[in-house]
């Protein structure tokens, strides 16, 4: 007892860092008009769902710099 495993450490990743990363890479990028709000009301409601969806869609919506 005490140890952290295998399951803790991936449990950990997806229910704690991935919508953290997911909310820094959406205020770190800029979006179009409202995206920004909703991805992150989102992610803040739903984190796991919410992190998942916006790698899958939001990333592509991003503006690019340049």
């Amino acid at each position: 007892m005490g140890a952290i495993g295998l399951t803790e450490l991936i449990l950990i990743f997806f229910v704690i860092l991935l919508p953290l990363i997911a909310l820094i890479s959406i205020l770190t990028n800029k979006f179009r008009g409202s995206e920004k709000l909703v991805w992150v009301i989102v992610v803040i409601l739903i984190p796991l769902a919410g992190s998942i969806l916006y790698f899958i869609f939001g990333t592509k919506n991003r503006i690019k710099k340049g």
